[in-house]
């Protein structure tokens, strides 16, 4: 009996006391939830290896092909020292500009003129 009336004389003051833990109160400015902090943390640390697979993968893919470009260009190397290599015009199979001249329908050769700075001034102008 004595035990409980020196709880009861006590309680009040419990209701005064600190909590044990004051960094977890959600009402204090620059409150983090926790659970939000961890995924957070993990979502960092996710991107962090993320980013250095692909700076991996880059770096192999450009060794990959520096190599290739090096075996390319010792072959023309070697073609080219052994005589192998001659010269081939380019296809030209839809009539551009590499043939030399560009005719219309009836056969004529049409050049462009070269303007002058009457005319530019002239297109102004207008």
């Amino acid at each position: 009996m004595k035990r409980l009336l020196i709880l009861t004389a006590l309680l009040p003051f419990a209701a005064l006391a600190q909590p044990l833990n004051t960094m977890n109160n959600p009402n204090q400015q620059g409150y983090v939830i926790p659970s939000q902090q961890r995924m957070q943390t993990e979502m960092s640390s996710q991107q962090q290896q993320q980013k250095g697979m692909l700076n991996q993968q880059l770096r192999t893919q450009t060794q990959l092909q520096q190599q290739n470009l090096q075996t390319q260009m010792n072959t023309n190397t070697q073609r080219i020292q052994q005589g192998q290599v001659r010269e081939q015009p380019l296809p030209n199979g839809n009539g551009g500009m590499l043939n030399g001249s560009v005719s219309s329908d009836s056969g004529q050769q049409h050049m462009l003129q070269p303007r002058t700075n009457g005319d530019m001034l002239n297109n102004q102008q207008n």
